[in-house]
């Protein structure tokens, strides 16, 4: 069978192309010997099904694995101790029957029939069954978010940390691994029945998990490279594995559906190139994603969380992450957020851009007059497919100064960029994508980035602060403009002296072009 890129489920080297994960394997062993006890949590779609599947073959030379899956539990399992020992004997007979000694094997055939043990009864054979073991045994539960909010776990967890606690004088796991989105060692339950919420650790053993599941540009590029040998496209994996990483920053099941699409590319002519990688991120976000509706649920659920992202989104809160704060803490966990030096940004330009699509796309953004200018004047700014951006800049310019001409300054400075990104919204829709480089992303200076049809504008928004800031950010935009082998780049000033001249100009500074709007 042709080997292709898998964007559901887990993923098997003999099957799909994949990163290589043998370092990372190598990583979580060295943790295993150690005789950790660790979580694994990561956002949706982050490979952590795929790693634990490859780990267990990795480790099977040296360890027994038990490997549960806590999705193939139901509810009515979790809802007292005797069901839940009855349906966990039942997934031990399952995968480890092979693994007991006859004295073991008796004890869990009973648990599995019967309701009448508690959670003393399964540690206790557990704990036989390590001491009577050839093999050190390691314990894998993936998708424990199942049952993260339910007594009956809680207490499966705080023996779990008797064991580990107790593990010099009694036998038990060499290692235990729990994975899924939200970090077990700060459950948040309902124990009260007027449905008060507190944290609780009953894992606070567990080790900090330091292994990087996102891809590297040379992950990519090697696994590019093992698709090349089969394919023969003629790609340059080197630029594509960098391109592929510019958009996704790794993360894994946006790498590989960027793959997957240039693989079925239809357009023969795109396929494996810079307009082919531009194409399927196009392609994907205009796609309902099951990453995507996550997010946006996720989003629409709390209203916090909600507002914590949008305020490094489009207000440029470039606030210090502090663990402790609950909404920073949420965008992180569920991959909203990355942390570079205590800075927060969005996680890739991929997610940039669906959230702001996300926020600029409400019925109350949609019905902004600014929002409805955009729609209005789309068809007016391009010709055989080139995008005209000087004429956008130009059109923004007096709907902004029409629109917006009397609302005050602190208004406008807030909302300034807000109000560029509502207008250009709807003229690119469909055809071009855009996203805010992080490192530019603050109160005084933003830089956009929009690919249409393979052509690349980079428009530069800020703050009028005098006539110096204004030359550093002309310097400024420049540098980016020869970062990215560009000509001409664009300035959008928001400038709120009474003695401005709002309109277009046209600046020459060495062989570089930029065209300033001043709003």
């Amino acid at each position: 069978m042709k080997r292709y890129f898998n964007t559901e489920g887990c993923c098997y080297p003999e099957d799909h192309y994949m990163v290589n994960l043998d370092s990372r394997l190598e990583e979580i062993k060295t943790m295993i010997e150690a005789g950790k006890y660790f979580t694994i949590n990561r956002g949706r779609q982050y490979g952590k099904t795929t790693i634990l599947k490859a780990l267990k073959n990795h480790l099977s030379d040296d360890y027994i694995i038990l490997s549960l899956d806590f999705q193939s539990l139901s509810m009515t399992e979790f809802s007292t101790e005797e069901n839940f020992v009855k349906a966990f004997a039942r997934e031990l007979w399952k995968r480890c029957r092979d693994k007991f000694t006859e004295e073991i094997t008796e004890e869990i055939k009973k648990m599995r029939l019967s309701r009448e043990y508690v959670l003393a009864d399964l540690f206790l054979v557990l704990n036989d069954w390590c001491c009577s073991s050839e093999k050190p045994i390691v314990m894998i539960i993936d998708e424990v978010d199942q049952a993260s909010n339910n007594q009956v776990f809680l207490d499966f967890l705080a023996q779990l940390r008797v064991s580990y606690l107790e593990r010099k004088d009694i036998p038990t796991f060499k290692s235990v691994i729990l994975a899924g989105v939200h970090d077990i060692r700060n459950i948040r339950r309902k124990i009260r029945p007027d449905d008060e919420h507190r944290h609780n650790s009953p894992w606070n053993i567990s080790a900090e998990f330091k292994v990087d599941m996102s891809f590297s540009v040379k992950d990519i590029e090697n696994m590019l490279i093992d698709y090349e040998n089969d394919n023969h496209t003629g790609m340059d994996t080197n630029m594509i594995a960098n391109l592929i990483y510019d958009y996704t920053s790794g993360y894994p099941v946006l790498v590989s559906l960027i793959c997957k699409i240039n693989d079925e590319q239809t357009d023969d002519s795109i396929r494996w190139n810079k307009q082919g990688v531009i194409s399927a991120v196009s392609r994907m976000i205009s796609t309902k994603q099951p990453l995507f509706d996550s997010l946006i649920n996720k989003l629409e659920d709390n209203e916090m969380l909600r507002n914590q992202v949008y305020s490094i989104l489009v207000n440029g809160d470039t606030a210090s992450f502090d663990p402790y704060n609950s909404a920073m803490d949420l965008a992180f966990m569920y991959g909203f957020i990355n942390v570079s030096c205590g800075i927060m940004h969005i996680s890739n330009r991929i997610f940039e851009t669906i959230l702001y699509n996300y926020f600029l796309t409400s019925n109350k953004m949609q019905s902004m007059p600014i929002y409805e200018a955009g729609s209005y004047d789309k068809s007016q700014f391009t010709e055989n497919g080139v995008l005209d951006m000087e004429k956008v800049l130009e059109k923004f310019t007096e709907h902004f100064n029409e629109i917006m001409g009397d609302k005050p300054e602190k208004f406008l400075e807030e909302k300034g960029r807000e109000y560029f990104l509502l207008y250009l919204r709807p003229i690119i829709n469909g055809t071009g994508n855009y996203y805010i480089e992080a490192q530019t992303r603050d109160h005084r200076r933003m830089d956009i980035v929009v690919d249409y049809l393979g052509v690349r504008h980079i428009i530069e928004l800020k703050i009028w602060r005098g006539e110096e800031y204004n030359r550093k950010g002309e310097e400024q935009l420049c540098e980016y403009l020869e970062k990215h082998n560009i000509k001409k780049g664009y300035l959008v000033s928001f400038c709120f002296n009474k003695n401005k001249k709002p309109g277009i100009y046209t600046i020459q500074n060495n062989d570089k072009i930029i065209v300033e709007a001043v709003v």
